[in-house]
């Protein structure tokens, strides 16, 4: 059995708990597919996926769906492949979708057990966690795991506790202004952002979850698995 060690160590009845969830992720990028990851191998019966994002050069050295034989395919398309490798039995719906007011109003929110915020731009950040919030549907969303590299540093708490981190800092300002002052649990870092080095190699910018340009910043593998696999 694929998964006798899960079983092993949470029981029969937390595992058939594991298998009757539906886990949403928004996000399957840096930190997003290394929870993707951990979900799967977890046992989670149903995973829902939203991306808009293909794979691309860039990706390989931080994200887990990038390999030289994905480059060009579409992120949730690879990761649905990988699911099922992982899990044939998992239930793996795809949203190729920009996550905006838009597209946040037609999601089906009483479907899911837990939400994972693994997406970039802020104003995307802001509504889906509003979305969740008012569907009270419990969230876990992540912070800035980019320009850091102490994996100590790395920890989780509500949003409202949160520390050190300028993401953080931002939409605990955007969501007081919605209302929301606490109950988003997170994943962050108490480290002071490192100076971006200039790589040398011209990438152009890369595109957040809204679509609009931004600045590409350094990260390395192992600091946003730690966030996506905190996340799990």
């Amino acid at each position: 059995m694929r998964f006798a060690r899960t079983v092993q160590l949470l029981g029969a009845d937390s595992f058939s708990c594991l298998q009757r969830s539906c886990v949403a992720v928004f996000g399957i990028g840096a930190v997003g597919s290394y929870a993707l990851e951990a979900l799967a191998r977890a046992g989670i019966g149903r995973l829902v996926l939203y991306d808009h994002d293909v794979v691309s050069a860039s990706n390989i050295n931080r994200q887990l769906l990038a390999l030289d034989s994905t480059l060009g395919q579409p992120k949730i398309l690879v990761a649905r492949e990988r699911i099922y490798d992982i899990n044939p039995e998992c239930q793996v719906v795809t949203h190729p979708v920009f996550v905006n007011q838009d597209t946040l109003g037609s999601v089906s929110w009483s479907e899911f057990d837990v939400v994972v915020d693994a997406i970039d731009g802020v104003n995307a950040k802001v509504n889906l966690i509003v979305a969740a919030h008012a569907a009270q549907v419990p969230i876990v969303s992540s912070m800035g795991a980019a320009s850091k590299m102490d994996p100590s540093c790395v920890q989780v708490a509500d949003l409202s506790r949160t520390e050190v981190c300028p993401l953080a800092q931002i939409m605990r300002k955007r969501l007081r202004r919605r209302g929301i002052h606490s109950g988003v649990r997170c994943v962050f870092s108490t480290e002071q952002a490192r100076a971006t080095i200039p790589s040398g190699v011209d990438e152009g910018p890369e595109h957040g979850s809204g679509g609009r340009p931004r600045v590409p910043l350094g990260s390395l593998s192992y600091l946003t698995g730690i966030f996506g696999l905190f996340i799990a």
